[in-house]
């Protein structure tokens, strides 16, 4: 059973910078630190904010170098784009809503990694199916996936996520990492038993990790 850490509540030690800051991200480590990424201010993306991926990238950022990442339901693509900063070797960048996957295309030009990048605008449930059927397609390397989706998905579509994310856990190579980002409404002990999840909470985000071991 996941034991819940709660880190600071991100809301209450914004420094007024940060605040005058609202609706702006930026890449907060690697090569591309500092860098700020648009977000075209459409609650659609609902993007995450940037101390609470930083917090992230602290718990797992030493595991993404060498790694292709899947950022699933991508919205502006800032974890895509903080994994290759930090030196992933690709990622794949999934988004349905048309308009934020023209924000996604500029992020990825912006910052000059359009040979790291492959941006899909699909249906993130559909896109996985299909790119799973097809073991030719798959990477060698470990990957490490991001599955951030809304956070209504988790009680109307939860199943769904579940498939999904046990579909690729099952196949994806030893040491590889997988990162779930819900509200506290998802009861994480339903998450696919095969990995131990580390469970931390940045309100109001639930953040949950589990890396899969040769073990497992």
């Amino acid at each position: 059973m996941p034991r819940i850490k709660r880190g600071k509540n991100l809301n209450d030690w914004k420094s007024p910078k940060a605040k005058a800051d609202h609706g702006k991200l930026r890449i907060v480590g690697g090569t591309y630190r500092g860098r700020q990424i648009a977000y075209s201010g459409d609650p659609v993306t609902r993007p995450m904010k940037d101390h609470t991926r930083e917090a992230i990238f602290n718990l797992a950022g030493g595991w993404i170098e060498g790694k292709t990442v899947f950022d699933l339901f991508a919205g502006t693509g800032a974890m895509g784009l903080e994994s290759i900063s930090r030196g992933a070797e690709k990622a794949f960048f999934i988004e349905r809503h048309i308009p934020t996957v023209r924000v996604i295309r500029e992020n990825v030009q912006s910052l000059g990694t359009e040979d790291r990048s492959e941006i899909a605008s699909a249906d993130t449930f559909f896109w996985v199916r299909q790119f799973l059927k097809n073991s030719s397609t798959w990477p060698d390397s470990p990957w490490a996936v991001f599955c951030c989706p809304p956070y209504a998905m988790f009680q109307d579509r939860f199943d769904d996520l579940l498939t999904m994310l046990q579909s690729m856990i099952d196949v994806a190579p030893e040491d590889s990492l997988f990162v779930v980002e819900s509200d506290d409404r998802l009861d994480t002990n339903r998450l696919p038993e095969c990995l131990k999840w580390k469970v931390r909470q940045y309100a109001p985000a639930l953040v949950s990790i589990a890396h899969k071991h040769s073990a497992q």
